[in-house]
């Protein structure tokens, strides 16, 4: 067994209302990324959708609302942009900024729509 290697907790903002394919593509190629980078990362938008319904506005709230109480706990937010920022991720952006938590901003490029991943 190696050495343990520790990984930085981030928070992935990207997209997911609105053209929920092509968002879903987009951020699990975020995740990848950001994995790729040595990430820890966390995207509650691809968690909490599995079990919450996202056009029930109850249950929108209760998923984001779950996903802002992991912004303390890691050591920053990660806005991928490539597909502009959302209503939902500007809201998680100035929750990261109103508690001083680093926000960083990235581009991986749309998705190919050719790939799956």
């Amino acid at each position: 067994m190696g050495d343990i290697v520790y990984m930085i907790l981030v928070i992935i903002e990207s997209p997911f209302a609105g053209d929920r394919e092509q968002n879903i593509m987009y951020a699990r190629r975020c995740m990848k990324d950001s994995l790729l980078r040595g990430e820890a990362p966390f995207l509650s938008h691809l968690l909490y959708t599995q079990c919450l319904d996202d056009n029930v506005p109850e249950q929108r709230t209760a998923g984001m609302e779950a996903g802002w109480e992991w912004i303390e706990k890691s050591n920053k937010t990660i806005v991928y942009e490539d597909y502009g920022i959302s209503p939902g991720m500007k809201t998680g952006i100035q929750l990261a900024v109103k508690v001083n938590h680093e926000v960083e901003y990235r581009r991986i490029g749309k998705n190919d729509e050719t790939r799956r991943t």
